[in-house]
C-alpha cells in the first residue's frame, strides 16, 4: 500500500503560479505513472498532468505551456508547478500513483485562483 500526501496548494491571483508536491509513502518498484488530476464542483475529475516512469510526460491541452510536471526519485515526490493561473484552474488537485498493484489517490489540495 502506496500513501500519498500532497502540500502547496492554496489561495492566489490570476496570472501567478503554485508549486504542489506529492510525496509518496514509500518507493513503488512497480510503477508505472504518477500525476496530478483536478475536480472542481459540480465537474468531473479530470487529468491535468502525468509523468510515466520512463520519464514521459503529459499534459491536458489547457494545461500545457502554463504547468510542468516533474519527479524526484530520490524522494519519492512529484511536483506540479503552475504558472499563469487562471480562474477555470480553480479546484481540488489530486495526487495519483498508478504500480503493478493498484491505483493510490492523494487526500486532494485545495487550489484557488482569484480574478
Amino acid at each position: 500500500q502506496v500513501q500519498l500526501v500532497e502540500s502547496g496548494g492554496g489561495l492566489v491571483q490570476a496570472g501567478g503560479s503554485l508549486r504542489l508536491s506529492c510525496a509518496a509513502s514509500k518507493r513503488a518498484t512497480t510503477m508505472y505513472s504518477m500525476g496530478w488530476y483536478r475536480q472542481a464542483p459540480g465537474k468531473q475529475r479530470e487529468l491535468v498532468a502525468v509523468i510515466m516512469s520512463g520519464g514521459v510526460s503529459n499534459y491536458a491541452d489547457s494545461v500545457k505551456d502554463r504547468f510542468t510536471i516533474s519527479r524526484d526519485n530520490a524522494k519519492n515526490t512529484v511536483f506540479l508547478q503552475m504558472n499563469g493561473l487562471k480562474p477555470e484552474d480553480a479546484a481540488i488537485y489530486y495526487c495519483n500513483l498508478r504500480d503493478l498493484f493498484g491505483v493510490y489517490w492523494g487526500q486532494g489540495t485545495q487550489v484557488t485562483v482569484s480574478s
